[in-house]
Formats: structure tokens, sequence, C-alpha cells
């Protein structure tokens, strides 16, 4: 299909685009005026990570056509949990924990999005600020009366979850009325026309859009991107030693980096084109390097990914560390550091303090492999006390590509 708005023209362009539920009437909309569109996050940690940032490029692309992003933060849906591809009860946090977490995500949003009180300025919501306000009788009445259990045990949310035997609470159950509620009210209240979210949300958008028409005879649209996978098949928001968190203070501005660097010749195009500004020419030129030369816009992608996420200087300093490490053999300031006491360390709690494993077994099994060095000489024995004279350091590696400093203190 041909787009005749800017914003579905970019979208799919850029690849963002796997379903949408009336792509002429949406197209015609955004053609003719601003659309406020939102994206849902729930907040269950301090940070979000790479898993989450199609979405998060999903609200910035929607800027840069000219209309208005809504992030809404699930104060309220964190309370009970997204059952989707989940196997367990998710956690329950205190009102304190999720009030922190929200405070600390929005940091990464005004990395990505321009906030303010204008017609396309994006804003923050918290769902918590209605469905915390709704009686659970009101609720059954107003909205309970739309959804069926027989359409409800259909979804794959629910559905996967019943045929792998996983116990399912009525909590659970129910948070696909309160998404699709949470639509509803954005729709009444703010106008918003859009919702958009992963492949994975389709069927509790549907849900939104109807809701919307039968309470309030209202049109509004919805659009997923497709699952984002890297090449090996893995996902997107996890690496070898976790996730690759947005926030500094979860992942440092040199992992975060080394992440893009060390992607899979692959996907550069692809992450180039859904996760950086670049020109779509300058990205079919990148893409189409060969052989060693796509090292060059692997670091290109780094650059970019890391300049948005963490800003100009970290992204040159991430580099710079690089560069130092890999090419002039030195140890670069920013590489991921550890200080030791006069007492010493012992070699695999080194490899975890550092993030190279999640524990101390995984680094006990790298180190029995031969993949850790210490000041470039293979190590053997996971006990292995380490120290370092105070103001001196030393180099800890797993493998070719990570590296980090042990320093005396």
């Amino acid at each position: 299909m041909t787009y005749n708005s800017s914003l579905l023209r970019l979208l799919d362009e850029r690849g963002y685009i796997h379903q949408m539920t009336d792509a002429e009437g949406l197209d015609a909309l955004a053609s003719k005026q601003v659309v406020p569109g939102y994206v849902g996050f729930d907040a269950t940690a301090s940070s979000l990570h790479v898993g989450n940032l199609v979405s998060i490029m999903l609200l910035r692309r929607l800027q840069q056509a000219g209309h208005k992003p809504v992030v809404l933060m699930g104060g309220g849906t964190t309370r009970i949990g997204d059952p989707t591809g989940k196997d367990e009860v998710r956690k329950m946090l205190s009102d304190e924990a999720i009030e922190a977490n929200i405070a600390s995500i929005r940091t990464a949003f005004e990395r990505f999005l321009t906030f303010g009180d204008g017609p396309t300025d994006a804003v923050m919501v918290n769902n918590h600020d209605w469905l915390g306000q709704i009686g659970y009788i009101e609720m059954l009445q107003k909205v309970g009366t739309h959804f069926t259990v027989n359409r409800m045990l259909s979804f794959d949310s629910v559905k996967l979850r019943l045929e792998r035997e996983q116990p399912m609470t009525f909590l659970e159950f129910n948070y696909m009325i309160l998404q699709g509620y949470d639509f509803r009210h954005l729709s009444d209240t703010m106008g918003v026309r859009l919702q958009m979210g992963g492949s994975d949300q389709w069927g509790n958008i549907v849900n939104g859009v109807e809701l919307a028409r039968r309470m309030d005879g209202k049109e509004v649209f919805g659009l997923t991107t497709p699952l984002i996978t890297k090449a090996d098949g893995s996902k997107m928001g996890k690496s070898v030693s976790g996730a690759v968190w947005l926030n500094e203070d979860a992942l440092s501005s040199y992992d975060y980096w080394q992440f893009w660097r060390n992607c899979d010749d692959r996907d550069v195009g692809k992450f180039l084109r859904l996760f950086t500004d670049l020109p779509l020419d300058e990205i079919a030129r990148l893409e189409a390097l060969e052989g060693g030369a796509i090292n060059d816009a692997k670091v290109i992608l780094a650059n970019e990914a890391t300049r948005l996420c963490r800003g100009e200087e970290a992204a040159k300093a991430a580099e710079a560390t690089a560069a130092q490490t890999f090419a002039g053999g030195g140890l670069g300031e920013d590489l991921p550091t550890v200080e030791v006491s006069a007492e010493g360390i012992r070699l695999g709690v080194a490899c975890t303090a550092l993030g190279f494993t999640a524990s101390n077994g995984e680094a006990k099994r790298k180190i029995g492999e031969g993949a850790v060095k210490l000041d470039d000489a293979a190590m053997d024995d996971p006990g292995l006390l380490i120290t370092v004279p105070a103001g001196e350091t030393r180099k800890l590696s797993l493998g070719k590509k990570k590296h980090g400093i042990l320093k005396g203190v």
C-alpha cells in the first residue's frame, strides 16, 4: 500500500509496521491533523532495556512526523502484571518502588522525545491516576460487559499460558480489560487516536479499539511493529551478560556502545533504520559494505545509537575507549571498573562484579573454558586471589570483546 501521510511513509520506510487495524483510515487521519498516539510501559524496573527501544523509537518517529507522543506509564497495571509471554506471576512491587521506577525511566524518554505543552510535545501520564480511582463494581458494569470470557480465552497471552499448564491468576486475567480501558480513557480525555506496540500486544490493542467504539462511538486505531530479533534469533533486549539497560546507572555507556558495535553483520541495516536518525540513502550505503569495511558501519551504528540514548559525550568517550583498548592495547578510561581493596578479590567474583557474567557459577564455567584473561594471560582458577597495589590498575578480559579494570585502592 502507498501511504499519503508522512507518518505512515516514515514508519513503512524504516520497517516499523507489522499490523494496523485500519490502514486507510489512519493514513487519512494523519494526513489532515495532529494525531496523539501512545505506547504503554509498565514500571517493573528502574530502567527500560533495548527490547523496549523500538516502541520508544515509534514515539520518536511520531513526533518527527508532526504528531503528539503520549508515554503511558503503567503505575496501575504494574500492580497486576501483563501475562503476555510470561510463565510465572509477576512479583508485586510497593507503591513507592513503582513511583521511583517511573521517575527513573522518565530520564531515558527525555533523551528521545521533546516534552512540553505544545500541540506536538510529548507528555507522560500514569494510568494509576484513573485506574486507582475506579471502583470494582463500576469497572464490571461499565467495561466488563464489553468483554466475553470466550474471546479472552482465545488470546495468546492466556491460551499459551494455559496450554503450558502454568497457573494464571484472576488478577492477571484482568490485565487485558484494564489495558483496553486505558485506550478508551485516553481517547475520551486527551483525544488520543492511536495505540502502538509490539506484535505481542495486538490482541490487547484491538480490545481497546473495540472498547472505545462500543462505549463512546469513537474511531481509534492500532498499529504494531514486527517482532524485532537479532540475526541469531535471540531477543533484542538481551546480551551474553544480561539485559541491555537504557539508563546509565544500570549499564555503562561503554557496554551500551559495545552492544551495538558487536551486532551481527546481517543486522546492521535493520538496526540503522530502526534505531538511528541517519538518512535512508546513507544507511543503504553502509549496509552494502562488505568484508572488514562493515565494521565501519557498526561503529557508526554504535555511535548513533549511543548518542540518542546517552548523549554525544558518552558516545565519543565509548568510541575512544574502544579504540584505545583494542587498537592501542591500552586501557580506556570508560571501561567498567571495580575497586579492589588491599585484601584483593577472587577471579570469579571479579568477573561477576565487572558484569562479564551473571553469577559466580557462570564465571567459574567461563574461566574453565579458558575465556578469562588477567593482563592478557589466560587464567584457570576461579579462586585465584587478585591483588592490585593502591593507585595501580590491572586488566581483566572475557573473550576478545569484554574488558574491565581492576583498580587498587
